[in-house]
Parts: structure tokens; sequence; C-alpha cells
């Protein structure tokens, strides 16, 4: 089943729902704010979308600026800033079966559909 880590404030997640809602597909939302991922969940994910863990930050977010920017982060140290912070995870993050995508913009969805 196709699974949506969704953020409902963030019009770019709200369109890749939108978008899903239209396939007539069978998916599942995960509101990750809400419902965190764990370490290795997150991490195969990341795996999935085929990325770095740092390509998964949203650099702009305050929390990140005073906090982050500009240190050296392993990989895990990222990780887990993005599961302390979930505010920091891209969003939408889009899974179907084996295969992942940042829904930015929202038609990179349609690549896994």
């Amino acid at each position: 089943m196709i699974k949506i880590y969704h953020n409902n404030r963030c019009g770019k997640s709200r369109a890749g729902l939108k978008l899903l809602e239209d396939s007539g597909k069978e998916y599942r939302v995960i509101n990750y704010l809400e419902t965190v991922p764990t370490f290795e969940e997150l991490k195969k994910i990341i795996d999935m979308l085929g990325i770095r863990p740092i390509e998964l930050v949203r650099k702009n977010e305050t929390i990140w600026k005073e906090n982050f920017k500009n240190k050296t982060l392993s990989d895990e140290e990222i990780i887990d800033i993005l599961l302390n912070n979930p505010k920091l995870i891209e969003r939408p993050i889009v899974i179907n079966e084996n295969r992942g995508v940042v829904g930015r913009p929202t038609e990179k969805i349609l690549e896994i559909l």
C-alpha cells in the first residue's frame, strides 16, 4: 500500500495528498509530526528515496539555522536531529512498495504510482 508522510499545515503536502486521492489508489496517511518514525524506519525511508539524510532536511527552518547549520554532522546524527525535530523533515514523502519520492514538485509522486 502507498504511504504518504504528511503534514496538513504544508501546502505541498496537501497537494500531494490530493494527487493520491485523485489517483484512486489505496493509500495510508502518516502524520509524521504525531507519529514520528523510528530511527530504523527513517533510515529505510531515506534508503528508498535514494538520498543522503542531509537532503531530507528543511534547511530554511529556524531550528536548523539556529542549532545545526554549518556543523559537521554524521548521517546518524542528522537522522537523530530529524527524529527529535520532525518539523525539519522535507514533505510530503510518498512510498510505494520499495520506492519513494519527496513530492516537490508534486508531480514527482506520479513517478512511483
